[in-house]
């Protein structure tokens, strides 16, 4: 039993390091997804921002063209000047010489506002494009930078397997391998620890004498009965008695109830709703 033991803390580490990495293997993605976002979002202002300067372009052409029509329009009137042989005639050009050199004004103010909204459109969309195709390197470098990183996690996954395979072996019980996985899983990447005085390593509750001596006595695996780790005996600085109260002794019959398929899946808070006595290890 104590290869045994020594098997299940050599596979402690091996398990630990793979689920670590499975974990970071899962978490690769979301390193590309805030870039993604960004390029995305920066693309959707460009292209509004390219609506802006079609439509901005659109609309100098139609000034442009109304620009020239009144200016046609005053120039035609001025030129009529010339032959008028009334009052009334004179009146009727100058009110039309007027108009049209207002209509002129307007569009030519129109025009320039048109002009400068385009300038800077134009400025806005080049610095656009500068950073969405700086922001498009960048994430292919960073692409192919996890495309490497998840090459090597998963060659270090493989090199773990085999570890693993390999130490699964040299357990009796095909089923204790599931268990502790899930343990370690559940409980942080122990799940294996020590009894000194008394006392679970894992989840520091006094155990009964009795339950202390069956690990003690090394002849079998056990689960303990509040955090579901695999337990082993270590002999601690002081007795075992000092840490034992008359009506904390109890005896295995106590736990005989418990089912080892559940002790792995009790939560943390079951164990904290009972007296926690914390001892240095």
């Amino acid at each position: 039993m104590e290869s045994v033991l020594e098997t299940l803390k050599t596979l402690q580490d091996v398990l630990t390091k793979r689920i670590d990495l499975e974990q970071e293997r899962q978490e690769i993605p979301k390193e590309l997804s805030t870039q993604e976002e960004l390029l995305s979002r920066m693309k959707k202002i460009f292209v509004e921002k390219n609506l802006e300067f079609e439509k901005a372009r659109a609309s100098e052409a139609e000034y442009r063209n109304s620009l020239f029509e009144a200016e046609t329009r005053r120039e035609k009137a001025e030129k009529n000047m010339e032959s008028i042989n009334t009052q009334r005639e004179y009146e009727a050009l100058d009110k039309e010489i007027e108009e049209a050199a207002g209509k002129e004004q307007e569009f030519r103010n129109k025009l320039q506002r048109e002009v400068r909204i385009i300038s800077d459109l134009d400025e806005e969309m080049k610095q656009s494009q500068g950073l969405i195709e700086q922001q498009e390197a960048d994430l292919e470098r960073k692409r192919r930078d996890i495309e490497a990183n998840i090459s090597d996690i998963e060659n270090q996954m493989k090199d773990l397997a085999k570890q693993e395979s390999s130490l699964a072996t040299e357990l009796d019980d095909p089923d204790v391998l599931f268990k502790f996985e899930r343990i370690i899983r559940n409980k942080m990447g122990l799940g294996i620890v020590a009894i000194k005085g008394g006392v679970c390593m894992g989840c520091h509750m006094i155990l009964p004498a009795q339950f202390v001596n069956v690990v003690r006595q090394g002849e079998e695996i056990v689960f303990c009965p509040y955090c579901s780790r695999i337990l082993y005996y270590e002999e601690a600085e002081q007795g075992d008695e000092d840490f034992f109260f008359e009506e904390d002794s109890g005896s295995l019959s106590d736990l005989d109830d418990a089912d080892d398929d559940d002790f792995y899946e009790e939560e943390d808070d079951e164990a904290e709703e009972k007296v926690n006595i914390d001892y240095e290890e």
